[in-house]
């Protein structure tokens, strides 16, 4: 599955917690520039295969390659390396709720750049630009909507311009109106900077607007059963657990 285009490849991934089996057998792989959505019902293990992908847990039994490099085979310098080529917007977007959000973007940049406290300034203004928070910058979480705290959090994980960024459920906890904006923000951004984005989520209008492809997990014989655009999956599925959670069971009625 290692071919030219490919950015992250899933060989034989089987993730457990102990003895308790998740998901086994994932095969599947995420091209350069594509932005991937994770789906499935509550239970299936979507959070779990990102916390997969980006090195938190280890593969009871597989791999996950980046450009073709095993990021558990690899040292812990080159561990570190590709965790730099990564920007990861939480659930609940976790931001340090005593700093600035000028604050919370500079700190990644602080940690892993060299960068003069000028140079700094000019990358987080306008990193708060591109997500719509421009004049935002001396304002604590605490001021500003759950929306424009989602956003923060994704200037900050575009901080060290990473060449894949993940998103943990981003419209949880968001209203229609806020997590549709995040949305468009994600296809914009998408195109803008070329980087290939992973979605974990369940909500049905995200999926459709952004997703150019995906993977399906069944908790139920924990595997995969789907694989492909989400509007393609609903027109030519045979799987029926696949067609009613794209559905939410209304074709069935």
């Amino acid at each position: 599955m290692s071919e030219p285009g490919n950015h992250i490849v899933v060989e034989n991934l089987t993730m457990k917690y102990g003895d308790f089996l998740i998901q086994r057998d994932l095969n599947f792989a995420i091209k350069r520039g594509d932005v991937f959505v994770i789906m499935g019902g509550s239970g299936c293990g979507k959070s779990t295969l990102l916390k997969h992908l980006i090195g938190l847990y280890e593969p009871a039994v597989g791999r996950v390659l980046y450009d073709g490099a095993s990021f558990w085979d690899s040292s812990s310098e080159e561990q570190g390396a590709l965790l730099r080529r990564m920007g990861i917007l939480y659930q609940k977007g976790a931001l340090w709720t005593s700093m600035t959000l000028a604050e919370n973007v500079a700190m990644p940049l602080r940690q892993y750049t060299g960068r003069s406290d000028t140079e700094i300034q000019d990358i987080v203004d306008y990193k708060l630009a591109l997500v719509g928070l421009s004049g935002f910058q001396d304002y604590y979480p605490s001021e500003i909507s759950g929306g424009m705290q989602k956003r923060a959090a994704l200037a900050r994980a575009m901080a060290l311009d990473p060449e894949v960024l993940f998103f943990d459920e981003p419209s949880a906890g968001l209203d229609p109106v806020s997590s549709k904006l995040l949305d468009d923000l994600i296809i914009e951004l998408n195109k803008s900077t070329g980087a290939t984005v992973v979605v974990v989520t369940h909500e049905l209008a995200s999926i459709f607007s952004i997703a150019k492809n995906s993977i399906f997990l069944d908790p139920d014989s924990k595997t995969s059963i789907a694989f492909g655009p989400p509007k393609e999956l609903l027109e030519s599925s045979k799987e029926l657990k696949v067609i009613e959670f794209l559905t939410r069971g209304e074709r069935q009625r």
